[in-house]
């Protein structure tokens, strides 16, 4: 599903420049469970925004879905960005005033799609985010941070993206609650065969995926595959 081969990125300040990422190549399968991890200034965020199309490479090129991504023009880079992968952020972005099932909503919103088609794709999204029907009426801002993230899971399904990309999506969270939304993760990816890309920075967060890449210094140092994730169930 992912390929990158010899990704090269180089950001320039007048005569400086600065090599973040050098040489990066990997492939991610569909179906996988893969963490990326690293420190800061490791070159994981510049990868991720490479990922997610969000950025360009300098140097090399990255094929989505057996497409090379890296020549594609601005409008193409954005039918990506909206029909193929599905984002969840550290800082969820979700419209605080907005109920939970209109902020599931809103990507169908922008698609055109039909009010009551959008209604049944929301509900069935927060089903599998498992968020519980009782709270979908409420505003998210009335929601704690597990329940925010998990509707911003949902969101990110609504489209049935071919890929979930998940930027250090526990970073806002306690330990218990950051465990429930990296078990909805682990159940996604083992009930319903979704692919989902990590970034973190924690070792601990990593090891709820079933491959690590290390990134260290724009180079990636290790790839682990078939580690034994972790498994730990909370609930609410």
């Amino acid at each position: 599903m992912i390929e990158c081969k010899n990704i090269t990125k180089v950001y320039k300040n007048g005569n400086t420049e600065t090599i973040v990422l050098k040489g990066i190549s990997f492939k991610i399968n569909d179906g996988e469970f893969v963490a990326i991890m690293g420190p800061s200034g490791s070159g994981k965020s510049t990868l991720m925004h490479i990922l997610g199309a969000l950025d360009s490479p300098t140097k090399g090129e990255y094929f989505f879905n057996n497409k090379d991504v890296s020549s594609m023009t601005d409008n193409d880079l954005a039918d990506i960005r909206r029909d193929k992968i599905g984002f969840v952020f550290q800082s969820y972005n979700l419209l605080p005033r907005t109920t939970v099932l209109r902020n599931v909503e809103l990507p169908l919103m922008y698609a055109g799609v039909p009010a009551k088609e959008r209604e049944e794709r929301a509900r069935a999204s927060l089903i599998s985010a498992g968020l519980s029907e009782d709270r979908w009426k409420h505003l998210s801002n009335q929601l704690s941070g597990g329940q925010m993230q998990r509707v911003a899971i949902a969101r990110a399904l609504v489209n049935n993206p071919s890929v979930i990309l998940a930027d250090e999506p526990t970073g806002n969270l306690d330990t218990k609650t950051g465990e429930i939304v990296l078990d909805t993760f682990q159940r996604l990816n083992k009930e319903y065969s979704r692919t989902i890309v990590l970034i973190t920075h924690e070792r601990y967060v990593a090891e709820h995926a079933n491959r690590i890449i290390h990134i260290l210094d724009g180079e990636i140092i290790e790839d682990e595959k078939n580690i034994k994730s972790r498994v730990v169930n909370y609930s609410e």
